[in-house]
């Protein structure tokens, strides 16, 4: 069967690409076409994103396609990381560089939000994870430091979707990165526009919120022609980056609830894929999300710091002068001594400190841990850590998912950090299945195939997955090391 061409748009906290990924009926092989580095820009003492130079680079991108595939493409789909979003005016202006959502400026807003708004009240209407970074707490910030910029809004838009609305000019808001904003109401899946207005925020701004796979239009004619493209069907696809993610992950168990995922990044996301949203007491006090999935599921999850820690202990190293590599790391790491220093990887000491291994000495010395002093032992010290914490939140998981979890399967690009999967399984007492390292590519691709009439279901979608990916396990070791090494984890978090 001749292939198939979908292209997929996926931009990451820290990178972006544009990738096509060719379908021949039975597997999915993805061409990365275009690569370009993301990342928050200083500004007078904010941090924002470029979004007109990250829609600059996907032009240069789609450019590309259209010189490989531009015969054989048939539509273009946009996945982001969640929480951020622009502002527009009835006349299509930009209202301001859209927030990094590290700035600062969301300091304390959450526990003041508090006080107008019951905290409770926030998570059965929204059943969100409370996080300082949330896009409710963003716009609060900013209707309380530029009111004037406020009042000119006349449409918000996430992150997907202000690229979407550049590809095609529809104005929505696709599920599940709306989920991501504490500002849907996880029952109608629709605005809690009730909630919202005792912010005083103007909730006619928000626009209709559409399901991953909805049709948006052809790409703008003036697009096409510049990227010597057909006019592309522009299709929003699970826009949150985890919910492409999961989508994509290699299960032959869809509509059970007896396996647990991690989205492996910067940030690591652990959690169940549901078909309600759980908005008990217990999942209040446990601080879990649910975030929207495909196909109407949720994702009963939890943030974890994930690999933003090692990004940014490597970022200090080569800062003062040790340019060295994450596989470097990971052989330190293997090479140091085991649980030498524990962190709680969570703590907001961790959020966007000026120094990451200063701020992981100074946790360490406040709660009676040794210090770290060489890099393996710094890394030693975050993978274990890491393992340990998703070991904690797995247990919630269970309780709250109402049964035993039998495998985990890890996806994304965290996958290739082989030390910190084999750790999991050890931490975890669960086998671990990792691949595919694509996989928000991937399943931003297979959603626009399943649009396309090309797939049918969500299980054909991740048995495609599956033959398209090289998966490897891991079987839990050293459980006896382990199972002491939580003890004392629990502990360090209690104190």
């Amino acid at each position: 069967m001749a292939e198939t061409c979908y292209l997929a748009v996926d931009l990451g906290a820290s990178s972006g690409r544009l990738v096509a990924g060719l379908f021949d009926g039975q597997r999915v092989r993805l061409e990365e076409l275009h690569r370009f580095p993301n990342g928050p820009v200083p500004v007078a003492g904010t941090l924002r994103w470029d979004v007109l130079r990250l829609w600059s680079e996907i032009l240069d991108g789609l450019a590309k396609a259209g010189q490989s595939f531009g015969g054989s493409a048939v539509s273009i789909g946009v996945d982001t990381w969640g929480v951020d979003y622009v502002l527009l005016t009835k006349t299509g202006e930009m209202l301001g560089q859209p927030y990094h959502y590290r700035d600062p400026r969301t300091n304390g807003v959450m526990d003041h939000c508090f006080t107008r708004v019951p905290r409770q009240e926030i998570f059965a209407a929204t059943g969100l994870q409370f996080m300082p970074i949330n896009t409710l707490y963003q716009l609060v910030a900013m209707q309380a430091e530029n009111p004037q910029l406020m009042a000119q809004a006349h449409r918000f838009l996430m992150m997907p979707d202000l690229f979407h609305w550049l590809l095609s000019g529809a104005q929505v808001v696709e599920f599940t990165n709306a989920t991501t904003s504490q500002c849907l109401d996880a029952t109608s899946r629709d605005w809690a526009t009730g909630m919202l207005a005792k912010f005083g925020l103007p909730t006619e701004i928000f626009p209709q919120v559409v399901a991953p796979g909805t049709g948006l239009g052809k790409l703008r004619p003036e697009v096409a022609e510049r990227c010597r493209l057909p006019r592309l069907e522009v299709v929003a696809p699970a826009t949150h980056d985890t919910g492409a993610a999961v989508a994509a992950i290699p299960t032959d168990m869809t509509g059970k609830a007896n396996w647990a995922y991690i989205s492996s990044g910067t940030w690591s996301l652990m959690g169940l894929e549901l078909p309600h949203p759980v908005l008990s007491a217990r999942a209040l006090a446990l601080n879990v999300t649910n975030e929207g999935g495909i196909d109407g599921t949720y994702r009963l999850l939890k943030n974890i710091m994930g690999l933003w820690l090692v990004q940014e202990c490597r970022r200090s190293f080569e800062h003062s002068g040790h340019n060295v590599s994450f596989a470097e790391l990971a052989h330190a790491a293997a090479e140091a001594k085991p649980f030498r220093s524990l962190i709680d990887p969570d703590a907001p000491e961790f959020l966007a400190p000026a120094d990451m291994p200063t701020a992981i000495r100074n946790w360490c010395q406040a709660h009676g841990e040794p210090l770290p002093g060489t890099e393996g032992e710094f890394m030693r010290c975050v993978l274990e850590s890491l393992a340990l914490k998703y070991r904690v939140v797995l247990t919630w998981l269970e309780e709250l998912g109402g049964s035993a979890v039998d495998v985990i399967h890890i996806v994304g690009g965290g996958t290739q950090n082989e030390l910190l999967n084999q750790f999991t399984a050890n931490a975890c007492g669960r086998p671990v299945i990792t691949g595919p390292v694509e996989a928000t590519a991937l399943g931003n691709v297979l959603v626009q195939a399943r649009t396309s009439g090309a797939i049918g279901s969500l299980a054909e979608i991740r048995a495609v997955s599956k033959a398209s990916s090289a998966l490897r396990h891991y079987a839990p070791q050293a459980q006896a090391e382990w199972s002491a090494a939580y003890s004392r984890f629990v502990n360090l978090l209690n104190r």
